[in-house]
Formats: C-alpha cells, structure tokens, sequence
C-alpha cells in the first residue's frame, strides 16, 4: 500500500484530488510551455514564416507525443492498481516493464518521424514557404522523444504513488533551461525555428534524466533497478492493455485535427500563423483540465484496486466537477483576454485578428471536454480502455472528418470549422458516460 505522497484509498477525495492534481497541473502547464515558448520565441525575435513553420508542425507533435503521454497514463492505472492491491512483485514487473516499453516506443516513434516527416507535412498541405523549415523542426524535435517517453514512465509511475511535486520540479528546471536555451539559440545563434527545436529536445533529455535519477535512489518498491530492466510478459501485456488504447486515444484527437489542420492551411499564410497562436490557448486548457483526468484515473485504480467500492465512483465525479469547472473558467478569460494572450505569440495585427477568430469559438467550448475525457479516464481506472477508443474513435475522429468534407466544405469559414469541436465532444460524451455507468455496474459485481 502507499506509504508517502497524496492519500487515495482513505481521507477527503474533494481535498486530497486537488491537492494531487495541483502539481500536476503546473506540470501539465509547463510541459505545453516547450512547444508554447517555441512559438513565442520565434513569433517575437523571427518572421512571422518562422512562427507558421513551428504552428505547421503542431498536430504532428500532438500526434506523436500524444500517443507517449497516453502510454504513460496506462502505465500510471497499472501501478496503481499494483500499489492498491499491495503486490510487491507485480509492482516490480510493472515499473521494470514499462521503462523499456516506454524507451522502445520513443526510439520508434523518432524513426517514423524523421524518415516521413516531409511526407506527413505534404500530406497536410503545409504551405510552400514554410515547408523546408518545418520539416527541419519536426526532424530536431523528434529527437527528444525517447526522453520525452522516459519522462512520461516515470511521472505515470510517481503520479501512481500519489507523488506529484517532484515531477513538477523536475519539469520546472527542464522548462526554465528549455525558455533559455530558445532565447540563446533565436537570438545569438539565429536558429529560428531549428534553434527552438533543439532547445526542447536538450529540455526533454533534462527532464527524464532527472526523474530517472530519483528512481535509481528510492529505497520502496517504486525503485528502478537497471539490471531488472525487462520486459516481463504480464505485466507488459497489462500496460499494453491499458497504454495503446489511451495512446491510440490521444493519437486519434491529434489526426482528427490532422483534417482541421488541413481547413486551417486552405487559408491564407496569416490565417495559419494566426491559427497557429491561438492553437497554444487551446494546448494550455486542455492540458491543465488533464491533470484532473489523471487524478481521476490514479484515484480510481488505486480504490479498484484496493477493492473500496464508494470511493471508485466519487473520485470520478469530484474529478469531473473540478475538470469542468476548471474549463469554464479558463475559456472564458480566454474568451475576454484573447488579444493580449495572443500578442504574447505575434506582433501583426493581422495575425492576432486571424488568432481572434478561433478563440471566440473555442473559448466557450473546452468545458465541454471535461465530460468526453474525465469519464475515459473513469473507464480506464476499472480497466476498460477498448470500448472507450472505439467510442473516441466515432465521435471525435469519424465525426469530424465528415464534418469537414460537409459543414466545412459547403461554408469555408473558421466558425464553421471550429464548432466541429464543442460538438464531437457532446457526442462522445454522452456514449462515454453511458458506457462507464453500465462498466461501473459490472465491475461493483467483482470488487
């Protein structure tokens, strides 16, 4: 059982969720701030072609490290539900297990992204004039991926633990050294968009050596042990369970907006530049309101696997409670401080104006979210994460595909692309919510 860190098994879920969400909060924050200060930086101190080039690449990165950071969610459910049942063995395997798929996964990942990356930006319509640019971005910052997927194991396995700060410190020193690293490469070694890729990737190294290293010296049975580094078959396949279909969940939003990313580039330069400034708000809320739904996950799998049954559906409700707040507010000082938010990424009037058009859209949207996402993470705290994926995969990529090659098509304008959104999330949610209460009553049978 948990011996250090947050409580999930026993006092307050209002008091102990927050207060494990908060940390990882501000990690989730400072995470989006690599790819965020890259558009700021070079939006600032390079043209705005500059700023288009890294804006181009944004779904890819999605696309990519979404799939990481999903895989780490499973390893998260995984331990937990190791660390609740009290299993040292498994918790061993576990942790073991998924530092090598973890690495595996990032390794591959950069291989796919470096031999294609030109075919994928194509793919996307990426204007001519930003092409060669974000190509070379794309191929730098995919270097870092491996680090990225190390980072990603070890908070999930932290997180498990209910140990939040630390990986929110070691994210901070990565962050800082990440905003430095941008400003030296841009400014003195006039790099523009491959001086900021460069700095995210050494900052992603930084981040997984340092969690790493706190490992390597634990003393409980979350230590990492280099020669117990395998892959054990039970406990993989478990993760694996668990971690594709949350990576492949993740992935699917990121090739859904692959098609919108496609809309946006059916514009003008300034309208994907602009896009491309708005596009950070959007990274920023709904990476915040994530901390809620990886609270969600930790809470439930922990009272699963501990078998307390009142504390399963709780931790799901409180966790959405707080997530959907957290997206009302947030949307709606996007909604009324748009433009000074976006003046932080650009200095054209245009391209704020372009910017403006998908905040007004988006920003009383993202509470929506909440519903759709709190829920699979409920859904996956029980163990059930196919169903979920597939439910994710007809409404929030199927449905919006055809929402494209229709609304969009006939109207061709950015409202008319950007409502796809609020509604795929009503969609999903519904069929999200109405398969956890039927997994929910199954599972109270086995708990």
């Amino acid at each position: 059982m948990q011996t250090s860190g947050i409580q999930m098994t026993s006092g307050s879920l209002w008091k102990n969720l927050f207060f494990f969400s908060l940390p990882l909060m501000f990690s989730q924050v400072i995470e989006v701030l690599f790819n965020m200060s890259d558009v700021a930086v070079v939006g600032k101190f390079a043209d705005y072609t500059a700023l288009g080039a890294v804006g181009s690449t944004t779904i890819l990165v999605t696309l990519f490290t979404g799939f990481m950071i999903g895989l780490g969610n499973g390893i998260n459910v995984r331990v937990a539900h190791d660390l609740g049942s009290g299993n040292q063995r498994a918790i061993k395997a576990s942790i073991h297990s998924a530092f090598v798929i973890s690495f595996l996964t990032g390794v591959l990942l950069c291989l796919i992204c470096n031999l294609f990356s030109r075919s994928f930006l194509v793919l996307l319509h990426t204007k001519q004039e930003l092409l060669n640019q974000a190509v070379f971005y794309l191929k730098i910052y995919s270097l870092g991926f491996p680090g990225l997927a190390i980072y990603n194991c070890g908070n999930g396995i932290l997180s498990a633990r209910g140990e939040t700060k630390r990986p929110l410190i070691y994210l901070t020193i990565a962050g800082i050294l990440n905003v430095f690293l941008n400003l030296f490469f841009v400014i003195i070694c006039h790099m523009a968009a491959s001086g900021v890729a460069l700095a995210s990737m050494i900052a992603q190294y930084t981040s997984a050596t340092l969690i790493v290293a706190h490992l390597l010296r634990r003393k409980d049975s979350c230590r990492l042990i280099p020669t117990f580094l395998r892959i054990e078959s039970s406990s993989a396949r478990s993760i694996l369970i668990l971690g594709i279909p949350a990576g492949i969940q993740n992935s699917i939003f990121a090739f859904a907006n692959l098609f919108v990313q496609m809309g946006v580039n059916s514009f003008d330069a300034v309208m994907v530049s602009g896009n491309a400034a708005a596009a950070n708000a959007d990274t920023l809320i709904y990476n915040v309101m994530a901390a809620f739904y990886t609270g969600c996950a930790s809470f439930v799998g922990q009272n699963w696997g501990a078998g307390n049954k009142s504390r399963i559906l709780k931790s799901y409700l409180i966790s959405l409670c707080y997530s959907f707040f957290i997206g009302l507010i947030f949307g709606g000082l996007l909604f009324f401080f748009g433009r000074p938010f976006l003046s932080l990424f650009a200095t054209k009037a245009s391209v704020i104006s372009a910017g403006m058009q998908r905040v007004r859209i988006m920003g009383f949207s993202y509470c929506v979210s909440a519903f759709m996402d709190c829920t699979i993470a409920a859904s996956r705290g029980i163990g059930k994460g196919s169903i979920p994926t597939v439910i994710v995969i007809l409404g929030s990529c199927v449905f919006r595909v055809i929402w494209i090659y229709t609304i969009f098509a006939y109207f061709h304008t950015i409202p008319s692309l950007y409502l796809l959104y609020i509604f795929s999330w009503t969609i999903t949610g519904c069929a999200e919510i109405l398969y956890f209460i039927h997994s929910y009553h199954r599972v109270l049978k086995t708990v």
